[in-house]
C-alpha cells in the first residue's frame, strides 16, 4: 500500500508520527512524507520514507491563498497514487482533506491533537475563532473517513456539538513515549550530578515544570506557588519563550521571583531524572508529551484537572490534580508531596507503570496499523 503523512512542517511528522512510519516502512509499504521542505528531508530519506514539498503559508487567512494551500497540495498528491492518507493539524486537516478527495484517494484520516488555545480563552476573538474552525472540521469530518483524537474529552465535546458523528471517532492516547529511552535507568548519573551541583544548592528536593513559556501552561501559577513555598524546594522551570504567541510571558517575568528559569534545554531525560516534583499546571492539552516523559521517568505529578492532562495523572494514584489558575491549590499539592516521601516513591512508581502499560511507543503504533488495516 501506499500511505501519505499530511502536515504544516516535518518537523511535526519526524518528531511524533515517524514511529508509525518506520513501522509501515518495515512492513514493506510505501510512506511518503508530506510537508513543506525542512531540516528532515534527509532524515527521511535514510528511513526509507519519501519527503515530498508542497508550500503553505502557516499564518495565512487570506481566502485566495487558502485556495493556493490546496490546489498545492493537490498537485503534491496527486501523483502519488496513494491508498491512504492520514493528516495532522488544523490546516492540513481541512485542506488535506479537501485535496485527498478530489484527488480519489480512496481511504483519509484526520487527527485532532487538541483543539488549541482557541479554547482556553472565552474572549470575543476566541468565540469568533472557535466557530470558525467548528464549520470548518463539521465540513471535513462529512468528507474523510475517520478521525482520530488523542484524549477522550475532545471528542466527546465534538460528538455533543455534532461535529463529528462518533461512528467516525477513535482515541489513541497521545503519540506514545518511549519508555526504554525515558527510564530511570538510561539516567546519566554524570550529567545529572553536574545538574544538581549547578542548579540545586543545598541539596534542596526539585520542583520541576518543562514546558514553553507561556501563560497557558501555567507558567503564572507556577510562579506563585514557588512563592507561596519558598525555601521548601528548588523550583526550575525548563522552557523556552515564544514571541509570536500573544500568550507568551516576558523574559523579565521569568527572571523574577522564587524559580529558576534556565530556558530551553536538551538531555530531557536528565532534566526529568533531577525532579522530585514534576508540575503541569496548563490550562488545556492534547495529551502533553513532557507528562508522558515524567511519568515514564517514575515521578510524582501534580498537573491541572484539565483536558489532556487528566489521560496521564490520575488522581491519587500516580499524582495529583488541581484546578486551572489556583495557584493556592498548586502550591498545596506540590506541599503534600514535599512532605511525603513515601507517597513521592508510589505514585513515582505507578506513573512508570502506567506509563509502559498504556503509553509506551510499541502499543501506540499497534492501535494505528489497526485502523490502517495492516
Amino acid at each position: 500500500m501506499r500511505f501519505g503523512f499530511l502536515s504544516h512542517l516535518d518537523d511535526n511528522l519526524y518528531l511524533f508520527r515517524l514511529p508509525i512510519m518506520r513501522a509501515l516502512v518495515e512492513r514493506g509499504h510505501t510512506v511518503y512524507a508530506i510537508a513543506p521542505k525542512g531540516k528532515r528531508w534527509e532524515a527521511f530519506e535514510s528511513e526509507g520514507i519519501v519527503p515530498v514539498h508542497y508550500p503553505i503559508d502557516r499564518r495565512s487567512v487570506n481566502p485566495f491563498k487558502e485556495k493556493q494551500a490546496v490546489d498545492a497540495i493537490y498537485r503534491a498528491i496527486a501523483p502519488l497514487r496513494l491508498d491512504l492518507l492520514h493528516t495532522f493539524t488544523a490546516k492540513p486537516n481541512i485542506y488535506g482533506t479537501i485535496a485527498g478527495r478530489k484527488a480519489g484517494i480512496e481511504r483519509i484520516y484526520n487527527l485532532v491533537e487538541g483543539l488549541g488555545s482557541f479554547y482556553v480563552q472565552d474572549d470575543l476573538k476566541s468565540r469568533a475563532m472557535r466557530l470558525l474552525i467548528e464549520r470548518l472540521y463539521r465540513r471535513t469530518f462529512r468528507r474523510s473517513d475517520g478521525v482520530v483524537f488523542v484524549n477522550r474529552d475532545d471528542p466527546a465535546y465534538m460528538i455533543d456539538k455534532g461535529i463529528v458523528p462518533p461512528e467516525k471517532v477513535t482515541v489513541i492516547r497521545s503519540v506514545g513515549v518511549d519508555t526504554e529511552a525515558f527510564s530511570p535507568e538510561r539516567v546519566d548519573r554524570k550529567m545529572l550530578a553536574e545538574l544538581k551541583a549547578r542548579y540545586v544548592p543545598g541539596d534542596k528536593p526539585v520542583v520541576l515544570m518543562v514546558a514553553r513559556a507561556i501563560w497557558h501552561k501555567g507558567v503564572r501559577e507556577f510562579y506563585e506557588a514557588a512563592g507561596r513555598l519558598g525555601d521548601r524546594a528548588r523550583f526550575i522551570l525548563v522552557g523556552g519563550i515564544d514571541p509570536g504567541n500573544p500568550s507568551c510571558a516576558d523574559a523579565a517575568f521569568l527572571r523574577s521571583g522564587a524559580v529558576e528559569w534556565v530556558g530551553e534545554q536538551q538531555a530531557m531525560r536528565e532534566w526529568t531524572a533531577l525532579a522530585d516534583v514534576y508540575v503541569l499546571p496548563s490550562y488545556r492539552e492534547g495529551v502533553p508529551r513532557t507528562l508522558l516523559e515524567a511519568a515514564a521517568m517514575g515521578k510524582p505529578i501534580v498537573a491541572t484537572d484539565v483536558v489532556g492532562c487528566r489521560e496521564v495523572v490520575e488522581d491519587g494514584r500516580n499524582g495529583l490534580l488541581v484546578p486551572p489558575r489556583d495557584a493556592a491549590a498548586l502550591a498545596d499539592a506540590i506541599g503534600r508531596l514535599l512532605d511525603d516521601s513515601a507517597l513521592r516513591q508510589r505514585m513515582g512508581e505507578a506513573s512508570r507503570e502506567l506509563a509502559v502499560k498504556e503509553f509506551a511507543i510499541p502499543q501506540i503504533v499497534e492501535q494505528y496499523l489497526r485502523l490502517y488495516g495492516v
